[in-house]
């Protein structure tokens, strides 16, 4: 392989690289951004396209461009030793090649079932609940259209309407993520939406003849191959490939596999012919349009079918202009458009387990390191507005377009193979880390169909309100819904893996609550996890498992203890013995039969993190983590904390005990037609419209009742009527609602000296009316917390006595009386209490955060 002439042609690149970094992509650099591109292709504004289209690829476009850079003797070799018919006489014998390696193997899909009750669980069926809302009809519209066959239907929205040159690569993805989720359900009517689909497709396909297949005519190729401005046909093909191959790997189909390899018989003698009319030069200068995982798919395909075109054609879309900097270990990807080149990366990853050649091994390698190293965050996500920055200078990048939800889908399959070659807890540790925070929190709760495009890590940030904000189920389609839609069809890949033997071998790198098959193992494992809390501080495991089939194989578990836990408060028992327990960042390996039952019982400790900035000026910009989970402030844009001066967490930041959840009430009236309720606004109270739940309105509508009587439980609301309390503000921790006098309005800061004014005893409504209480002043009996009548929003709250009120006695009840209900928010299970310096801020995992607005890093300071 390596006297390949394409392989010495790589080795040159690698070496030249570092001249050609930032040329080895689009320029101006926007136009690799796909939310630019859409804006562009959108506008009207012809002259804005022109202009940006000027400088579209590298000056000058002719194969001179790279062939002056390349050692004169490479120039001097045989006309043909670059040409179509040496290359493939090169890879016409591939069975030379080490194909796998020792690598632990995956458990299929088809043997993991996910615990409904568990927030995977919740999260995938969140998913087939949207995959099933999909209609088949819309997906294949723009297909159909492309092959004159009718069109039943309407064009869905959004990157796949029918003007947009990206269409057809959410119908890729969907293929990919039914074949997923179907192998991971067994949903029967999933099956049949996808093998329609399926079905659909091969029709289209069949009609144009070819073995051309796509939502777009080839004449998109035609610019592609002429280096003139086309939006990444080739990006869109790979989802096509990839789905198809993804539903003949996970659902047997084996017309998907026909389907498959006549697309790339076609998309081969496309290649062919531009190296045969101009040079292979000309080819990869045609790559720095982004081409998706175009090498990644086709390795996968000759691990199939062995056939040596399909190795060669991988080859050739392996962009040696960027594998070449990562060979010769530069750490220049700054400037790059990341989620073109984390899937290049993810091909070549391919390439060493279907060659078995080192180099690439060797690339992925430092292309993870330098990523962890300078260029990620603390959900384990990476980019800015879709592209990389400056190397350790991420203080300067946080926004609301941080970390593009695709680049850690992909971030996610590159560490994914390198814990599969080097059994490495590091590998699976960032995988835990990314999955738990960079991809469980982008949908919106359980909404089937509302996902975000960037997931923001600036103060005071939102997921809805951003560029994109919230997609929607039918008209949004971005790449990101489409990695969207395979994430969640896909949660249980990557918690269990095998290594068969004599004795055959499990690994455990995810705690999931899920149940396996292990079909080597000859057993049915059970893995149950109790829900972290902050109230107590331990991630707890059970594994119980019976054999199959009356087997009494004898087989190990290796069980990852990952990095953030310690050993000193660290248990595992096995059949109620005791086990000796590995450092942080190894493997506890038991020996295991049918019957036997685990416990693991790992100590959760809140951590904080500098953010990858080297400058001395951003020292105290840190990110807080509980464990795997990232904790997120609500906050408006405050980022000061108070870590105290003896160094203990105890100083600075306290669990909320779960029972708080049964002391959160919102108060609430009706006036007009519209219902308001009780709002801290900027620490004025207000009466504002009813809120939608998730959002900063539905935080500032929710107050916790503190009682006269600290350790006072309650097990529901009711049970406060009669009782005197405190109202805290449920996003400003440590403040109360506080009284200014008769006719001032209230306010909500720190608890006065004199806590009476702060005090209100809840009594039955003035009104008289079922369900409804009045807020009666301690300090002044007879006066009550007043809205007004007949208001609308914004109204002022101020503290009333019927005697000065100017409404009659009736309007005066009216005015007094509330609907007292449970919160309109809750504390997550996982809630602490940070303290800032003007203000303490509720912390709870980026996860859960829908709409409200919040921040990751903090200005920590003694």
């Amino acid at each position: 392989m390596k006297g390949s002439t394409l392989f010495q042609v790589l080795a040159i690149l690698s070496v030249i690289g570092s001249v050609l970094s930032k040329e080895c992509t689009n320029t101006p650099t926007q136009l690799s951004s796909h939310t630019f591109r859409y804006q562009l292709l959108k506008s009207q504004n012809e002259t804005w396209k022109q202009e940006m289209f000027a400088h579209y690829h590298l000056i000058p476009t002719d194969d001179s461009a790279w062939s002056d850079l390349l050692p004169r003797k490479i120039l001097r070799q045989e006309a043909d030793e670059l040409s179509w018919s040496m290359m493939y006489k090169k890879m016409k014998n591939p069975g030379s090649f080490k194909v796998g390696g020792d690598f632990l193997k995956e458990i299929s899909l088809h043997d993991v079932r996910l615990d409904s009750d568990s927030i995977q669980g919740r999260a995938q069926e969140t998913n087939l609940k949207y995959l099933l809302m999909l209609d088949v009809d819309n997906l294949v519209w723009s297909f159909r259209k492309t092959a004159n066959l009718p069109t039943p239907g309407k064009p869905y929205g959004g990157w796949e309407a029918p003007d947009v040159e990206l269409r057809g690569h959410f119908v890729g993805h969907y293929l990919s993520a039914t074949a997923q989720m179907w192998a991971s359900t067994h949903n029967d009517t999933l099956k049949e939406k996808m093998s329609a689909v399926v079905s659909v497709l091969s029709a289209c396909q069949k009609k144009m003849g070819t073995g051309y297949l796509s939502a777009f005519p080839s004449e998109l190729f035609d610019r592609f191959e002429a280096i003139k401005p086309v939006w990444a046909p080739y990006y869109t093909i790979h989802k096509i490939l990839a789905g198809l191959l993804d539903q003949y790997t996970f659902a047997n189909d084996a017309q998907a596999l026909d389907m498959t390899t006549w697309m790339v018989e076609y998309f081969y003698n496309r290649v062919q012919n531009v190296i045969r009319t101009h040079t292979v030069e000309r080819h990869w200068l045609s790559l720095n349009e982004e081409t998706g995982g175009m090498n990644d798919v086709l390795y996968r395909l000759f691990a199939i079918t062995g056939n040596p075109k399909h190795l060669l054609l991988a080859h050739l879309f392996d962009k040696p202009c960027f594998l070449g900097l990562l060979a010769v270990q530069a750490d220049d990807i700054s400037g790059f458009h990341a989620n073109t080149h984390i899937p290049i990366v993810i091909g070549s990853q391919m390439r060493y387990e279907v060659t078995g050649d080192p180099l690439y091994k060797t690339i992925s390698t430092f292309f993870m390191n330098i990523v962890n190293s300078s260029h990620s965050y603390a959900t384990g996500g990476t980019s800015v507005s879709e592209f990389w920055s400056d190397p350790k200078r991420l203080a300067s990048t946080l926004q609301t377009e941080n970390e593009e939800s695709c680049t850690t889908y992909n971030m996610l399959k590159v560490s994914r193979h390198l814990f599969r070659w080097t059994k490495e807890v590091a590998y699976a540790d960032y995988y835990e880390r990314a999955l738990t925070n960079g991809v469980l929190g982008i949908q919106r709760g359980t909404e089937p169909g509302v996902m975000i495009y960037m997931l923001p890590q600036g103060r005071g940030v939102s997921k809805a309100v951003s560029y994109h904000k919230w997609g929607t189920p039918f008209n949004s389609f971005w790449c990101c819904y489409g990695t969207g839609i395979e994430s969640f069809s896909k949660l249980g890949d990557s918690i269990y893996f095998e290594e068969e033997g004599s004795i055959p071998s499990l690994y455990i790198i995810q705690y999931v609550s899920s149940t396996l098959d292990w079909k080597s193992g000859k057993i049915v494992l059970n893995q149950k996890v109790i829900p972290v809390v902050s109230s107590d501080p331990y991630l707890l495991v059970t594994l119980t498992s019976s054999s199959k089939e009356g087997s009494e194989q004898l087989s190990t578990l290796n069980l990852r203890i990952p990095i953030w836990t310690s050993s000193k408060g660290a248990k595992a028992t096995l059949n109620a013995q005791n086990l000796d327990l590995p450092a942080p960042g190894s493997f506890l390996q038991v020996k295991w039969s049918g019957g036997d039952k685990l416990t693991l019982n790992l100590p959760i400790s809140i951590r904080t993190e500098q953010i990858k900035d080297d400058r001395p000026e951003y020292a105290s910009v840190r990110a807080i983590l509980y464990g795997p989970y990232l904790l997120s402030g609500y906050s408006s844009g405050d980022w000061d904390i108070k870590t105290g001066s003896t160094g203990s967490d105890a100083d600075w930041i306290s669990p909320v005990p779960a029972a708080y959840n049964n002391h959160l009430v919102t108060f609430s009236q009706e006036s007009g037609e519209s219902t308001f309720v009780l709002t801290n606004m900027n620490q004025s109270i207000r009466m504002e419209k009813f809120p939608k739940a998730g959002t900063d309105a539905a935080i500032r509508a929710t107050f916790r009742l503190i009682f006269d009587d600290t350790l006072e439980i309650i097990s529901s609301i009711e049970e406060a009527i009669g009782k005197t309390v405190m109202l805290e503000s449920f996003d400003y921790p440590g403040m109360v609602l506080v009284q200014q006098g008769t006719e001032n309005n209230l306010v909500v800061t720190d608890p006065p000296k004199d806590t009476a004014t702060s005090s209100f005893g809840i009594v039955h409504g003035l009104d008289g009316k079922d369900n409804s209480v009045s807020l009666e002043s301690v300090t002044q009996k007879g006066c009550y917390i007043y809205s007004g009548v007949n208001y609308s929003s914004s109204v002022g709250m101020k503290l009333s006595c019927n005697s000065s009120s100017s409404s009659s006695e009736a309007g005066f009840s009216q005015a007094t009386s509330f609907t007292m209900n449970n919160g309109l928010s809750a504390y997550h299970p996982i809630s602490f209490v940070a303290k800032g310096g003007s203000r303490n801020y509720l912390m709870v995992p980026l996860q859960s955060v829908r709409d409200e607005s919040y921040s990751v890093y903090f200005n920590m300071q003694p």
